[in-house]
């Protein structure tokens, strides 16, 4: 069944389900949240109109996760297009780190209307979003839900699974795969997984069972998301406990917002290293993102003169000598790809947290070993190229040395800027093309151009 097919299906039975709602029947909802967004997504490229309709009329079990999974151009729309008692039910709905960053992106369009919204939520949610609403963007404290089951050493596991069971019958709890072990004072000791806890004698408390207990990794609330990322991927754990300073505990981060935080990083160093937003791109206008794009291709320009104006240094040696117009831009073309593939792992291994100060002499070397050996073995096809091209065994050699060279000099630079970027706080995933291009094309022109010169005029 094609894609288009099954968004088809989705359609057909939200129209059902709205239908049979009109006419005050029951009928049973089925459809996955994350499905229903999709749909929604081609329901609103081309029709505004009905695509608020159909969200409008989403069963209230499963609207606000719908919105979630929606780009964030897409719920701008729908905090405009909805009013404050809609907005209300929907964020009383979500989890407390989605309903806060709703809440957020409401009060950033209207500060009033968030407001009403707040006021009408219910009081521990609203307390809950006031706390979360205070962390700092980006950091572990922000992405984090209070929602979570906790016990202490002292408890048993009979009437933790009771509490457990009673959470997830009231709906105040998912996503559940351990419970956190505290002291009086709700300072983190221990965690054990579900599984575990299940094997155990129910009469037990935790202290009878501490063999089973785990020793928890955890995040401090004010640790980077990126920082965040590194230790799930690290560990490969599925929710983190986040504390304050004094090993508190004050939520959790789970699966679910930590696949979403690895997918953004991912797609935000991909987006960053062709200078582009990813958000901005869905959200702007055409004129909008011409602009910014032109903004970063003025930059390229800026630079590619710069290669110009060392290629008309050497305009009467190119002038003689015509090959030297032929065989140049493949001297700097393979710098460029040989710089940006040391970039692009220089910079995806600095997201997780991979190089330091104390190991980046270690990736230094390696990539400039890797460098020289590409340069020794592309000199020689380089001296092959240009002397069966062209019969002149001298321009092959002058070939092989500007292609050595200029191989060379793009590993070095490719892991050396980003770092260098890196300790200036720059972005390197942005920075670092616009920088390498220019120093493997002039690099590559003038050791070209200049040994013709020196050597065959």
């Amino acid at each position: 069944m094609s894609e288009k097919m099954k968004h088809s299906e989705i359609i057909a039975q939200l129209e059902e389900y709205i239908e049979h709602s009109k006419n005050s029947c029951e009928l049973e909802f089925t459809l996955h949240e994350s499905d229903v967004a999709e749909a929604l997504e081609d329901i609103k490229r081309v029709d505004e109109e009905k695509f608020v309709y159909f969200v409008r009329n989403l069963p209230k079990e499963i609207i606000g996760e719908a919105i979630m999974e929606l780009p964030e151009a897409y719920q701008e729309d729908l905090a405009k297009e909805f009013s404050a008692e809609e907005l209300t039910d929907i964020v009383n709905e979500l989890d407390t780190d989605d309903a806060t960053d709703f809440v957020q992106l409401i009060e950033e369009q209207d500060e009033e209307k968030a407001y009403n919204v707040l006021q009408g939520v219910d009081e521990d949610h609203k307390e809950d979003i006031e706390v979360l609403k205070r962390y700092q963007e980006n950091t572990a404290g922000s992405i984090m839900q209070v929602e979570l089951i906790s016990a202490k050493m002292t408890d048993t596991i009979q009437s933790t699974v009771e509490r457990l069971r009673q959470l997830k019958a009231e709906d105040e709890l998912d996503n559940v795969h351990f419970v956190f072990i505290t002291d009086d004072n709700n300072k983190l000791l221990k965690i054990i997984s579900l599984e575990d806890m299940i094997l155990l004698d129910f009469d037990q408390t935790f202290e009878d069972a501490e063999k089973y207990l785990q020793e928890p990794i955890f995040v401090y609330s004010d640790e980077d998301t990126e920082e965040v990322a590194n230790i799930v991927e690290k560990y490969n754990i599925s929710v983190l406990p986040v504390v304050n300073n004094r090993k508190h505990l004050l939520g959790r981060i789970t699966s679910d917002d930590i696949y979403d935080l690895i997918e953004e990083n991912a797609t935000d160093q991909i987006y960053s290293l062709a200078n582009l937003d990813g958000e901005e791109e869905l959200e702007d206008s055409v004129l909008e993102t011409g602009k910014k794009r032109a903004w970063w291709l003025s930059i390229n320009l800026a630079t590619a003169i710069i290669a110009s104006i060392v290629i008309g240094l050497f305009a009467d040696t190119i002038d003689n000598i015509v090959a030297l117009a032929v065989l140049m831009p493949i001297v700097a073309s393979m710098g460029g790809i040989a710089g940006t593939q040391t970039l692009t792992v220089v910079v995806r291994q600095m997201a997780l947290g991979e190089i330091d100060e104390k190991n980046a002499k270690i990736t230094l070397k390696k990539e400039a070993t890797i460098g020289i050996i590409n340069g020794i073995l592309f000199s020689i096809a380089a001296t092959i190229l240009a002397w069966v091209w062209f019969d002149k065994a001298i321009l092959g050699a002058v070939m092989a040395v500007a292609m050595f060279v200029n191989l060379s000099f793009a590993a070095i630079f490719g892991a050396t800027i980003p770092m260098v970027l890196k300790k200036m706080d720059i972005d390197p995933a942005v920075a670092s093309g616009v920088l390498l291009t220019t120093i493997t094309d002039v690099v590559g022109f003038f050791t070209f151009l200049g040994l013709a010169t020196y050597v065959l005029l």
